[in-house]
């Protein structure tokens, strides 16, 4: 089994539901207010603890009871936190979510702790074993890429899923090897709507000149698209579920795709069981603790989207 290492974000998830999202100046009722484990980098690391496979997560947390619970959730679901450090005086990272009727969720986060893992300590030492490091953007752009440039010296794999939105830094597109953008995020980084086969290949081929590799878009409920810069292509359909909650779909994807990568599994069969993961994810409520297991894979009897 390969090993993964995941340099992200640890935040507490404080959630409540709303019949509908406020516009601007207007106010509304939230029923409930739960505090569940969660941060992107975080999400993707517990994904694939809990499907079996061998993640270590890099990140930074405050000094304050929240920290505590996120540490003690990632070690109960196999993650390995030797490489998470406490910031003094500074909170752990907070997201504020609010959940509709339409099971869409409208986030604020407060990144405290995370905006604290700088460049100078990303080490060699970080990568010693490691097959695959996986970042997203909710930690500092300059440290994503201290980690991305080193992990290519020493013949790591990089993958990067650019979100929340923002515009890449090329020395940091120069250093992935496989971008997994939503259609939002393809949109941002390459000024091309994702909305036809035709034009996701013409944004790629624009990615694949500034030297990504391997590109999997995801695409909501219809599924993804791959392709690599050797021109295979592989298209996924998604499942019919009952949505209530989207938080962490994206995560549970990529924390599916890199547990199977991991194993051994062909980018097809990685990315057909991570569709799987993603489906119960959104059928359930919250971050972390709609994550599935590998029992709950097993169990799931999905049908595809026509």
């Amino acid at each position: 089994m390969k090993q993964i290492l995941v340099i992200g974000s640890l935040n507490m998830d404080l959630v409540t539901h709303v019949k509908c999202t406020p516009q601007v100046g207007e106010t509304v009722l939230g029923k409930g207010l739960s505090e569940i484990p969660g941060g992107k980098g975080a999400n993707q690391a517990v994904t694939i603890g809990r499907l079996g496979g061998n993640v270590t997560m890099l990140g930074m947390v405050g000094d304050d009871n929240f920290a505590q619970t996120l540490l003690s959730n990632l070690t109960i679901n196999n993650v390995d936190t030797k490489y998470i450090k406490t910031a003094n005086n500074i909170s752990t990272g907070l997201a504020m979510i609010m959940v509709n009727d339409d099971s869409d969720n409208s986030i604020v986060v407060i990144p405290g702790a995370n905006f604290e893992l700088k460049p100078t300590m990303i080490t060699s030492e970080h990568l010693k074993d490691v097959d695959y490091v996986l970042a997203q953007l909710e930690t500092p752009l300059e440290t994503i890429e201290t980690m991305f440039i080193k992990a290519k010296e020493l013949g790591v794999k990089t993958i990067l899923n650019p979100a929340p939105a923002r515009i890449l830094d090329q020395n940091l597109i120069d250093h992935t090897d496989m971008l997994i953008p939503n259609e939002s995020e393809f949109e941002l980084i390459t000024g091309i709507k994702a909305d036809s086969i035709a034009n996701i290949k013409h944004g790629a081929n624009l990615l694949f000149a500034r030297g990504v590799k391997e590109i999997l878009i995801t695409l909501g409920k219809n599924g993804a698209y791959y392709l690599n810069c050797d021109g295979h292509e592989y298209s996924a359909k998604g499942y019919n579920v009952n949505a209530v909650d989207t938080t962490a779909a994206g995560d549970s994807f990529i924390g599916g795709l890199l547990t199977r990568l991991s194993l051994g599994n062909t980018i097809e069969a990685s990315i057909d069981y991570a569709m799987k993961v993603a489906a119960i994810t959104v059928s359930r409520h919250g971050a972390q603790s709609s994550l599935p297991n590998t029992l709950d894979i097993t169990n799931f009897e999905g049908v595809k989207h026509l």
